[in-house]
């Protein structure tokens, strides 16, 4: 299965026929009447799916139940519906995070291509991710010196003024820097620079 679409809209006739219309397309669906219900069955982040959110729904609204998932730190990705072309309920649910903001009525090669393109950004995202664990664990198997010698070599100091700060030789450097490179799984300088950049090391409040 490429995925479990939750469809959440009050409107029982246009659950069944998108519900029809997802399986059809190979989808698992889940369906739910209002933004609570979504809530009360729980998530399951770490299967592959997104949100079909109605933008209007009673109780809960569509961007108040964005609101509450963002603050729960879901990664499902939100698609919003609406029967209502509104231009600032879109740009907010944009701003906030939301893959796309389709109005009703949504053809089936509109929805899927939207569908397609959330998942395929899950996807990624998780990717991201899991490099940026890898990234962590390699960093953890640094000794203290290596660590050093990481943190001047991305921040462009050359081996001499890098033995200079540490009060060591450049040949000892040239070591450390040979070490850091291969634990960290870096074959240029500039593939180690990116690494630091993705673990926060050249944040300019990090000194």
């Amino acid at each position: 299965m490429p995925g479990l679409v939750h469809v959440v809209d009050d409107d029982p006739s246009f659950r069944t026929a998108i519900e029809r219309r997802l399986k059809l397309a190979g989808y698992e669906v889940a369906t739910y009447a209002t933004a609570e219900g979504f809530l009360d069955a729980g998530l399951d982040d770490a299967q592959p799916g997104c949100i079909l959110l109605d933008v209007r729904i009673p109780g809960l609204s569509g961007p108040d139940l964005q609101g509450r998932l963002i603050a729960r730190g879901s990664t499902l990705p939100i698609i919003f519906l609406t029967g209502y072309a509104d231009t600032p309920t879109t740009v907010r649910a944009i701003k906030a995070g939301a893959e796309d903001v389709l109005t009703k009525p949504v053809s089936s090669e509109q929805l899927l291509d939207a569908i397609v393109r959330a998942l395929a950004q899950q996807n990624a995202a998780r990717a991201q991710h899991g490099k940026l664990e890898t990234f962590r664990a390699c960093l953890a198997t640094l000794t203290r010196r290596e660590r050093q010698v990481f943190d001047f070599i991305v921040r462009g100091k050359i081996n001499k003024q890098t033995a200079h700060e540490l009060g060591t030789t450049e040949r000892t450097v040239k070591a450390h820097r040979h070490q850091v490179m291969e634990k960290m799984q870096a074959h240029s300088l500039a593939e180690l620079v990116s690494i630091a950049e993705r673990l926060g090391m050249l944040d300019p409040s990090i000194v």
